[in-house]
């Protein structure tokens, strides 16, 4: 996953959502945030 991060965030952001089965808005800004941290 590293390497789609490094490529594309917003893509990085829909695949997880599938692969980790998201089941709410909190997880998405959860992992927004962490990413705006990097």
């Amino acid at each position: 996953m590293k390497e789609l991060i490094a490529l594309d965030h917003v893509a990085f952001v829909r695949f997880a959502s599938v692969y980790r089965s998201f089941q709410d808005v909190s997880e998405f800004t959860d992992m927004i945030a962490d990413l705006q941290k990097k």
